[in-house]
């Protein structure tokens, strides 16, 4: 039997392996979320190498923020990787949830980056 972080693992791989088939040469915006804290990065595939990114964990947003795991922190999240990411010149993603659900954090991420300007 596999144990949850496997199961995570796997899950993971896949919706990565459909986004590599569907993506077309657009960069990735990755999320990962901790039950502490939540962060996005857009990377280039091809170049292996991250290009934008954002986080919870920021000096900055760890003021602001009453914590890091919790809807409205995810919406600032993504909301500060979209607007990093139209300054870099970057306007069309493919989002990629990892191995989490479309819900919840990982979903209010995912709308604030789509009204801040990115289009997935």
């Amino acid at each position: 039997m596999l144990s949850p972080k496997e199961l995570h693992q796997r899950r993971a791989k896949r919706n990565r392996y459909q986004i590599s088939q569907k993506a077309h040469g657009r960069l990735r915006l990755s999320v990962y979320r901790s039950g502490k804290n939540i962060s996005a990065q857009i990377i280039d595939d091809t170049a292996g190498k991250t290009l934008v990114a954002a986080s919870s964990l920021e000096k900055e947003l760890r003021d602001a923020l009453k914590t890091g795991a919790d809807k409205s922190a995810a919406k600032k999240i993504g909301q500060l990787v979209a607007e990093r990411a139209i300054k870099a010149g970057i306007k069309e993603v493919v989002f990629d949830r990892g191995g989490y659900l479309y819900h919840g954090r990982v979903k209010e991420l995912a709308e604030a980056a789509r009204e801040a300007g990115l289009s997935f």
